[in-house]
């Protein structure tokens, strides 16, 4: 159930019928018409705009659409009245068995109330985290692979079909210099004295896989020539780096469906391949590109180059893909490897980029755009820098780490659950400042504590109502007679979990399951002021001893809201509680 889109249904029929009438012109588009929650609540339930944007085409004066159409909308049973304000807009009042309704979809669907079918089966590809493999994942990383696995679980909560995918960045010149590192911390486990020279990597992570290798290989790799041992310990460091990468993400609850290694697209033809299908579409050529910005630093040279025509397909300039000395760019195995999830039959592809990779939106965008003829969308979402605070300062480096602060530090600090929510209570393209201490903090301006405590405050509610004999099962509560449900701070509670259906579109359509984390702040916060209420308005109580009636009919209230909580929680990876502690 979406009431909504149900309001919205009954609009356009009725603008229909307008049409019909002759009181419309013929021809008008309704697309654009909404039924939204009005800006202010004291104006109404739902608001439509439908004559502010018919009134042009129609070469009407929105206010006489509006007035027609409040007369029809009068009519229907589902509507008290239906207000004309200042020069169209047109706020809706519904009747109490509208909202009553509500309730009884909740708790008839239970933990599926919302889910949507947006998606309609189509297969969308979300990669994201894709960290070189070269260290433990730090903070920023962190950001990605909390907003990316959140809007895997929206998606398919909107009915996508999801992959889960992470890039492995092993080809590049990277993996080399981890199996240099790695190197010297394997004649460190042999009682050498070691150095890291600048672009090593010298994190104490990197110890038990020195000390791994020398158990695997002894000392055949002592003193040895780098062309000796450098493809197998690259390899081998690889291994150990994707399982402590695995580890972290693990800590997080994230569990990918494809890690895609890049070095399987080097040797295979699968990057000829990709760049031959541009060329196919007369978008590969020889040429020299300008210099960056349009001035010549002191090291560029003109040189002829093998570059792709993503002018054609909406980017600022042209880029190359391959080097005047017949080295592929990094852009090039980055199209092969989107060429192959258009070869995979997707619909959709997301890629969750940090924030240091903007300048690769458009040519991204511009690659997909060729190989797949524009047929597959491509959305990159950037995730900004996190600033990690405690004890009022920065939070410093992680020694282990050797240069930053990693994951792990995060979870340690305040568990897996507060991490992730509160990564999500901020726009993926905005600054965080993460205070581990507010993060711990039990109050109302703390998010996740707020939407954790009304979760577990109702759990405690029904518990309690069982142990004054009142039963308190789905199915009783089903039944449970909801005209009790009518005060304004009820509606207040019922209205806001009217709205769930329609956040998760909103949120799926743009990509933004940080609109899932304020709707649950929201709707928590409603609850709170809910029961605050009936410590001095004895009606209001959820547990009402002296009427199993209204007990009832308040416990139904208060489990619907814990059933969208939980189903909200679980979309953003977060347990929801049972009990504060």
């Amino acid at each position: 159930m979406n009431l909504f889109s149900d309001i919205r249904a009954l609009v356009i029929d009725s603008l229909t019928a307008m049409t019909a009438d002759g009181a419309l012109p013929e021809g008008l588009d309704f697309a654009n018409v909404a039924v939204e929650p009005p800006r202010d609540a004291a104006h109404g339930d739902m608001a439509t705009n439908a004559a502010m944007v018919l009134a042009k085409p129609a070469k009407m004066k929105p206010r006489d659409i509006a007035v027609a159409l409040a007369a029809r909308l009068d009519s229907d049973a589902r509507i008290t009245s239906a207000e004309v304000a200042g020069p169209g807009f047109l706020n809706l009042r519904l009747s109490h068995v509208v909202w009553q309704g509500v309730l009884n979809a909740v708790l008839e669907a239970g933990s599926d109330y919302g889910r949507a079918d947006l998606g309609q089966g189509k297969k969308v590809n979300v990669e994201y985290v894709s960290a070189n493999p070269t260290g433990p994942l730090h903070v920023g990383h962190t950001r990605g692979a909390v907003f990316g696995d959140a809007l895997a679980s929206l998606l398919g909560f909107a009915g996508y079909d999801v992959t889960r995918e992470y890039y492995i960045n092993d080809g590049g010149g990277q993996v080399d210099v981890l199996a240099r590192s790695v190197y010297l911390r394997y004649l460190e486990a042999h009682g050498q004295e070691i150095a890291f020279a600048d672009g090593t990597y010298p994190g104490d992570y990197l110890v038990p896989v020195g000390e791994a290798l020398k158990d695997k290989v002894g000392d055949a790799y002592v003193d040895a020539p780098e062309d000796v041992w450098l493809a197998d310990v690259r390899e081998f460091s690889t291994d150990a780096m994707m399982g402590l990468i695995r580890e972290d993400l693990a800590m997080l609850g994230i569990k990918m469906d494809v890690f895609y290694s890049e070095k399987s697209l080097y040797g295979t033809g699968r990057i000829e391949a990709a760049l031959e299908e541009l060329e196919s579409k007369g978008l590969i050529y020889q040429g020299v590109l300008e210099p960056p910005k349009g001035k010549k630093p002191d090291d560029w040279e003109p040189r002829e180059q093998t570059l792709f025509k993503s002018t054609d397909h909406g980017d600022d300039v042209d880029r190359a893909v391959k080097k005047s000395d017949g080295a592929w760019t990094y852009f090039a195995p980055d199209i092969a490897y989107h060429y192959d999830k258009v070869s995979r039959g997707f619909d959709e592809l997301i890629d969750i980029f940090g924030a240091d990779h903007g300048g690769y939106v458009k040519r991204m965008k511009a690659a997909v755009s060729a190989l797949s003829d524009g047929r597959v969308p491509l959305d990159i979402k950037l995730c900004q820098l996190v600033k990690l605070f405690k004890d009022g300062q920065e939070f410093k480096m992680s020694k282990r780490a050797g240069t930053f602060v990693t994951l792990r530090d995060v979870v340690d600090a305040v568990g897996p659950d507060v991490t992730r929510f509160m990564l999500l209570t901020r726009k993926n393209d905005q600054g965080f400042d993460f205070d581990l201490d507010k993060a711990l903090e039990q109050s109302k301006d703390n998010p996740i504590f707020y939407v954790q405590y009304a979760n577990a405050r109702i759990c405690s509610t029904l518990r309690k109502a069982g142990e004054a004999k009142f039963e308190t099962t789905d199915v009783v509560l089903k039944a449970a007679d909801l005209a009790q449900v009518s005060h304004p701070a009820q509606l207040a509670v019922v209205k806001k979990l009217a709205e769930w259906p329609r956040q998760i579109e909103i949120a799926a359509r743009t990509n933004e399951p940080h609109r899932i984390a304020f709707y649950l702040y929201d709707l928590a916060s409603e609850l709170h002021g809910l029961y605050h209420l009936g410590k001095t308005e004895f009606g209001l109580r959820f547990v009402n001893e002296s009427s199993e009636t209204a007990t009832h009919a308040n416990l139904a209230l208060a489990r619907s809201v814990s059933i969208v909580i939980s189903a909200g929680l679980g979309i953003l990876g977060v347990k929801p509680a049972q009990e504060m502690r």
